[in-house]
């Protein structure tokens, strides 16, 4: 094989021309070259010269139609932007109890600072109650003690108009008994009036005798204290009235010698058939 290849009939044959393109190719840049040059010079010199051309297609063609500008609507704003918050801490077991207990700390220091301000306000309207009742407890014992002042005003004027009216009953009592008779005194009397106007000596025995019955007292008083009681009659010796006119100082021995006249309803007439119309009589526990 080797021997076949070094004979010259058995190699392709040579190509032809190469030479001669490459000639052809370096002219044809040259001149490329050169026209180039020429064209950029031409345009720089005659920039002045108006030139006109029309281009004529060869075949007839229709404008386009033209083109209108669409409003461009503004981009949206973007959506504002929300910061989320930090994420809080994990907190760990003991920290959720230490809360838990803090939280029940300051529930139970509210719940003791209501009740105190329950307690304060209880205190409160206790005392408003309390000053309510001792106002009331005041204005009806300041009304009590006008109504006995009242009271004992009015049994005042009572007792003075029933002395003023027992008064003018004895008066016209005396009037009348002097004008019965003449001389009705005792032998002895030196009197000028027609009568006697007072009782005799021996009425006001008569008449304790007749009371001293009835006195029912059984205290074992101190001294002899007398009890002085003013009574008044009707015509017929009938008890209207009576009156202590000096207390004794034993009020249990006023009390028994009142009851005691108030038992006896009536007295005796006095010897001359007359009844005083008002007698104060003397009592005392050891004349008894």
């Amino acid at each position: 094989m080797p021997a076949l290849a070094e004979r010259p009939e058995f190699l392709p044959p040579p190509e032809g021309g190469v030479l001669r393109a490459l000639a052809i190719a370096l002219v044809a840049h040259v001149l490329l070259v050169l026209a180039l040059s020429v064209g950029l010079h031409w345009k720089r010199d005659d920039d002045s010269i108006g030139v006109e051309a029309e281009l004529w297609s060869p075949t007839v063609q229709q404008a386009a139609p033209k083109a209108v500008e669409v409003p461009v609507a503004p981009p949206a704003p973007p959506p504002p932007v929300v910061q989320q918050p930090p994420a809080p801490p994990q907190k760990s077991e003991a920290d959720i109890v230490a809360e838990r207990e803090r939280q029940q700390r300051l529930q139970a220091q509210r719940e003791e600072e209501e009740r105190e301000r329950e307690r304060q306000r209880q205190a409160a309207e206790r005392k408003r109650q309390d000053e309510l009742k001792k106002q009331e407890l005041a204005k009806k014992e300041a009304e009590q003690a006008k109504a006995r002042k009242e009271a004992e005003q009015a049994k005042a004027r009572k007792e003075k108009q029933e002395e003023q009216r027992l008064a003018k009953l004895r008066e016209e009592n005396l009037k009348r008994i002097q004008g019965l008779a003449n001389g009705t005194g005792s032998p002895s009397s030196t009197g000028t009036a027609a009568q006697s106007s007072g009782p005799s000596s021996s009425y006001a025995g008569r008449v304790r005798a007749r009371v001293k019955p009835n006195i029912v007292f059984t205290d074992d008083v101190p001294g002899n204290p007398s009890a002085e009681v003013e009574v008044r009659l009707s015509p017929d010796g009938t008890i209207v009235g009576r009156r202590l006119a000096k207390p004794s100082g034993v009020k249990s021995w006023d009390d028994a010698v009142l009851r005691a006249i108030d038992r006896t309803e009536q007295f005796p007439r006095d010897v001359d058939g007359r009844v005083p119309t008002s007698m104060i009589l003397v009592f005392r526990p050891k004349d008894l």
